[in-house]
């Protein structure tokens, strides 16, 4: 007989086992698909055995209600996936068929989250002028550089800068390995990188990192949660640096990275090079990327068809 399988206590075991092995954003991402489902559901005894389609759907409606993006939404269903397939795969759940066919679980794509070519030249050229520097706040001209340091890395993650290492620059060449998919990138930092760096760089001798983001100098929960504190800030400070500058596009810090994977798109250049330079894990993440521009280059290209033809 298969005993019955409460789902907080799967998800204390696989919250744990994320924490053994340093993995502190799944382990985070897991805590907080369970801290929703069982708000949703009111009853911290819920059993695995009970999920269903009815109750998935119910679910991913009650987040949607509560104002939670579609990625988040799908980020939720994916963990309980995850859990489940364990259940299944240790005997401990029965299996069901398309158990979650129904509801959320890819990524949306449609939102343009990139800048205009004009924006992030804007913003570019308003860094290179020192007075800029001295009209507004330290913090806010920081940011912007930051900012534009990511597009200038291939639209390096916020959480790859923030980890980052003295270590990992030698002259103009920056190595790191991906904190998402652990692979390795090289970057030859042109003279634009270079001097945007040098104006940004940690001071402190003690600490390990080559941005003053984080303190904390190992890699724990508590830098994580830091990470995450100083994240929510720069996005913050983003908004801001909008506003000043007047970019109608809200920036983010994926913001950087659409615009770098979009502009080379728009520059022909094949996607399969945009995914290595990005450290994508396939080619598939970086055409989800790309996936909002390809019908406007399809339509460019029947315009042009179309006037070839009545020429």
């Amino acid at each position: 007989m298969m005993k019955e399988l409460i789902l907080r206590d799967l998800f204390t075991s696989l919250i744990e086992d994320f924490r053994d092995n340093e993995q502190w954003g799944s382990a985070h991402i897991y805590q907080s698909t369970q801290n929703a489902f069982l708000t949703f559901c009111g009853n911290p005894d819920f059993r695995m055995e009970d999920l269903s389609p009815s109750v998935l759907k119910h679910f991913e409606q009650h987040l949607h209600r509560r104002g939670r993006s579609w990625n988040t939404i799908a980020t939720y269903m994916r963990s309980l996936r995850s859990a489940y397939n364990r259940g299944v795969d240790t005997y401990r759940v029965p299996y069901v068929p398309r158990l979650f066919e129904h509801v959320h679980t890819g990524a949306r794509s449609h939102v343009k989250r990139a800048l205009a070519c004009s924006d992030i030249k804007r913003l570019l050229l308003w860094l290179e002028k020192e007075e800029n520097w001295k009209k507004v706040s330290y913090d806010l001209c920081e940011t912007g550089a930051l900012f534009a340091l990511m597009f200038l890395l291939r639209g390096l993650p916020f959480v790859d800068l923030a980890f980052l290492r003295k270590t990992d620059l030698c002259g103009d060449i920056l190595s790191y390995k991906r904190r998402k998919t652990g692979k390795l990138l090289t970057i030859h930092l042109l003279p634009e990188a270079l001097t945007i760096l040098h104006k940004t760089q940690n001071r402190d001798s003690d600490s390990p990192y080559l941005f003053s983001i984080l303190r904390e100098h190992k890699d724990t929960e508590k830098a994580y949660r830091e990470y995450q504190s100083a994240l929510r800030q720069f996005n913050y400070k983003l908004v801001e640096l909008g506003d000043y500058l007047k970019i109608h596009t809200r920036l983010s810090t994926y913001t950087a990275r659409h615009t770098w994977a979009t502009l080379a798109y728009h520059c022909e250049i094949h996607p399969g090079i945009i995914s290595e330079a990005m450290g994508h894990s396939s080619i598939s993440v970086t055409e989800m990327y790309l996936k909002p521009f390809q019908n406007e280059k399809i339509d460019q290209a029947n315009r042009k068809i179309i006037a070839f033809v009545k020429r």
